[in-house]
């Protein structure tokens, strides 16, 4: 198979780019910085220097391509139009120049907040109404149906929180944890859906070469739900320490990410913690269903929390991060 991967040199993507090589899959990646790639070709993939925005690159990388896995993309913006020229209108973009090129698949890693939060105890499916709760979301969800309107064949997945080797954002719990004091957004009990980025990476593979999938979305994650309490109590215990959870109210929080978010403002930089990001922060739970891809394409992921944690803090440990 003969794949173009975007974002191949974030967290979830350099898994990916592994995952496709380990099969013998044609890997190029659409790279802004060849150096950033240089892990990248050391597995055997090939770099395109461009953006999502440059047709002349896009063409160029797409030429031969079989399937389209399209994960580069906005996590943090400084405003509401960064997110949508990025996640929307590049998506439109590559859309655009795979339709040309003739593209038999394309593989959108959206998010589970295009879709929105899920009641405690419920579990977002497919067939939910979009309701995202910030601008991120609303960006991921307007990407969808960007890939939805097109004309090249698509399959949506839909991840929930992704951690594992190379994940800076768990890193900074796993930091705190040696503390022994960790705060977390409200009381604790938030229920989270979760997957290890090397069982993403599978499921993406799954979702880019199952037959008979076209049109649908799946919820790439581990059956499993844990609260926020319960994730750090998880890093804690990995690290052999018991951590005092500090919990903290929708108002302190807000003072604090408003604080961020305008310190970050001022310097001209994005940021996760800001106001806008407390509409997630908040929710009862972000879980969904992984069963229809689990029933559809044989996808098992792999790690539940506590093989996760682990295979994660051993990777930080052989890397000299703690």
């Amino acid at each position: 198979m003969r794949a173009l991967v975007t974002g191949g040199t974030g967290f979830v993507g350099g898994h990916l780019v592994g995952a496709l090589r380990a099969r013998g899959d044609t890997v190029t990646a659409l790279v802004r910085s060849p150096a950033r790639g240089a892990s990248l070709v050391a597995r055997g993939a090939a770099l395109v220097k461009g953006d999502l925005h440059q047709p002349e690159a896009l063409a160029r990388a797409l030429q031969d391509v079989e399937v389209v896995y399209h994960l580069a993309g906005l996590t943090a913006a400084r405003n509401a139009a960064e997110f949508r020229r990025v996640n929307e209108e590049g998506t439109a973009h590559l859309l655009d120049a795979a339709a040309h090129a003739g593209a038999r698949r394309f593989v959108l890693v959206s998010s589970l907040a295009a879709a929105g939060p899920s009641p405690t105890g419920g579990r977002r499916s497919a067939l939910d109404p979009y309701q995202p709760v910030t601008a991120y979301g609303r960006s991921k969800a307007a990407a969808e149906r960007v890939v939805r309107e097109g004309s090249v064949p698509w399959v949506i997945a839909r991840p929930p929180a992704v951690y594992g080797p190379q994940d800076r954002e768990l890193f900074k719990v796993f930091q705190i944890a040696r503390v022994g004091i960790v705060p977390v957004f409200g009381n604790g009990s938030q229920e989270l859906s979760l997957v290890f980025g090397p069982d993403l990476a599978t499921a993406l593979v799954a979702m880019g070469t199952a037959a008979g999938i076209e049109g649908r979305v799946y919820y790439p994650a581990h059956p499993e739900i844990v609260t926020s309490a319960a994730l750090v109590r998880a890093v804690a215990a990995a690290m052999g320490t018991t951590p005092r959870i500090l919990p903290l109210p929708r108002p302190v929080a807000s003072g604090i990410l408003a604080v961020t978010g305008a310190a970050a403002r001022l310097a001209g930089r994005a940021t996760l913690l800001n106001l806008d990001k407390a509409n997630e922060f908040f929710q009862p739970a972000w879980t969904c269903d992984p069963t229809p891809l689990e029933r559809d394409t044989g996808w098992r992921a792999a790690h539940d929390l506590t093989a996760g944690i682990d295979a994660t803090l051993r990777w930080y440990r052989e890397q000299g991060w703690l």
